[in-house]
């Protein structure tokens, strides 16, 4: 009886309906409908066959698929999106595609985030990975209609201009742009050696392809250092490793053998006006005159000392050729340090002062015999002077004291020997005791002093006076060396007493503390 109050209520619904529309437009499918469809589909709401057939509707997806094609042959040769999701076979479109849910509805419900670009016929490899959907889907566009063409997204980055082929990829990878896999070696001019590691537009300019030039000098007319005299065929000397790496003999073609640094040097470091016709010198100082730092002091034979492989070090031995050996400092220096004129007009000293007498600190006042203390190593290296066997030696402190600090003259012979000579503006007590510093202070150091107050004044320091800094008593030392032994002389502001019992604390007071009395 219910259902039969529910149909009745229905029919009544639908009869008014139909009431109120043309007898010609009624369409009783339509007001059975759970909503309307979306936008994509609202030119077929009247036509409710084209999606669902009232007698099977396991049918619905078939339908789906008579109007959309693309998606058809997609799922037949599985490809695409579509093709490539699991259990499609078994699946109905109406599973993820819902209808009749308005006119702004969702129906694709495809979320980016979540999507796998895998299942399609385009997986994103190396930088497109990176790149947002709207860079190559554009807006208003069915997905499945962006390019697979390298220049459909790029053409605009093309530095070709369109020069050669469309598939990018046979020279680039998706990585990046700059990654250039092209095998030139299939091409008839194979790339060897340098014309590897050069960039495409070094030959092919204006991104021509076609016709460029194979001869050499048609890339290194600049290059030619020779200015066509030796005519267009470089590869006879040259090589594709490098200009300087020639194939020409040159001790055949010229009867120069290079040797040494000479075979690797360019022809045009001798060959300076490019003419190689031109004659030169043979001999080192011929062509080597301006790097000769003798300045022709030793003569033009420079292979008696040098090699062809550099100019220094020399094959020349000092000791072996002379009669003094270079040891030391000497070993290092130039030759023109001592040989400042021509070999022949002169006559160099044996001694040290010979040569150094502008260096002695002493201006000769310690002799002429500098190897006493100094060395070749150095001047101030190495130096050997004893100062134990002077009058004076070294002990404490003292030893690592530089010279200079006592010998402000560097004479050596003008400092005194009493501390008082060097320390006086150290000397606190101001002269008051005295130049026999040694008495209470040690070499090693000011503050290690040893003075014994009870021995050398008669005033022992006992209880509290023994914890006293000098000062403390001795407040002036340059008049009070000398205070007088009394107690009260030091205490006499801290007498309770006011000078009743006398200046002599100690008769009742201890050294230890003023606070307390002695029992007697």
């Amino acid at each position: 009886m219910q259902g039969g109050r529910c149909l009745g209520v229905l029919l009544l619904v639908m009869l008014g309906a139909v009431a109120a529309r043309r007898a010609d437009a009624v369409n009783p499918e339509t007001l059975l409908m759970p909503g309307k469809l979306s936008s994509a589909h609202a030119k077929y709401e009247e036509q409710c066959s084209l999606c669902h057939d009232r007698s099977d509707r396991n049918r619905q997806s078939a339908l789906c698929l008579d109007c959309h094609k693309e998606i058809a042959l997609d799922l037949r040769e599985h490809k695409g999106y579509h093709g490539r999701l699991a259990a499609m076979d078994t699946s109905q479109c109406r599973a993820c595609h819902s209808e009749h849910r308005g006119r702004d509805a969702d129906i694709r419900k495809l979320s980016r985030e979540q999507f796998n670009h895998e299942l399609t016929n385009y997986p994103l490899r190396g930088a497109h990975q990176r790149v947002a959907c709207d860079a190559c889907h554009a807006a208003g566009r069915p997905y499945r209609s962006a390019t697979e063409e390298c220049v459909g997204c790029h053409h605009r980055e093309d530095p070709h201009e369109g020069r050669v082929a469309r598939n990018c990829a046979t020279c680039h990878d998706v990585v990046a742009w700059r990654h250039v896999s092209y095998d030139h070696d299939k091409t008839s001019f194979p790339l060897h050696d340098r014309h590897r590691d050069l960039p495409c537009q070094s030959c092919h300019f204006g991104n021509h392809y076609k016709g460029t030039p194979r001869e050499c000098v048609s890339c290194h007319e600049p290059d030619d250092v020779h200015h066509g005299e030796r005519g267009g065929k470089c590869a006879d000397c040259h090589t594709t490793k490098g200009w300087k790496n020639s194939k020409f003999d040159h001790t055949q073609e010229t009867g120069f053998a290079l040797e040494g640094v000479h075979d690797r040097i360019a022809c045009n470091d001798c060959h300076r006006s490019g003419n190689l016709k031109d004659k030169l010198p043979r001999d080192c100082f011929g062509c080597h005159r301006g790097q000769d730092s003798h300045a022709g002091r030793l003569g033009r034979e420079c292979e008696k000392c040098h090699g062809n492989e550099k100019w220094k070090p020399s094959t020349f031995d000092h000791t072996r050729d002379t009669q003094w050996p270079l040891v030391g400092h000497h070993e290092k220096l130039g030759c023109h340090a001592c040989h400042s004129a021509v070999l022949a007009q002169q006559k160099l000293p044996h001694d040290c002062i010979g040569c150094h007498r502008a260096s002695d600190v002493h201006l000769g006042k310690l002799g002429r015999d500098c190897e006493q203390c100094h060395t070749p190593e150095g001047w101030r290296a190495s130096v050997s002077f004893d100062h134990d066997l002077t009058s004076y030696p070294l002990v404490g402190q003292h030893v690592t004291v530089p010279c200079e600090q006592c010998h402000l003259t560097r004479q050596y012979r003008d400092v005194g020997k009493d501390c008082i000579d060097c320390h006086r503006a150290d000397d606190v007590h101001k002269g008051n005791l005295g130049k026999d510093c040694q008495r209470c202070h040690s070499p090693n150091g000011w503050r290690l002093w040893e003075f014994d107050h009870g021995r050398e004044t008669g005033f022992a320091l006992a209880g509290a006076h023994g914890k006293l800094a000098c000062e403390a008593c001795h407040r002036r030392p340059a008049d009070e060396v000398k205070l007088k032994q009394d107690c009260l002389s030091c205490h006499e502001k801290d007498d309770v007493h006011l000078g009743q019992y006398g200046r002599q604390c100690d008769r009742c007071h201890t050294t230890s503390t003023f606070k307390g009395a002695k029992v007697h």
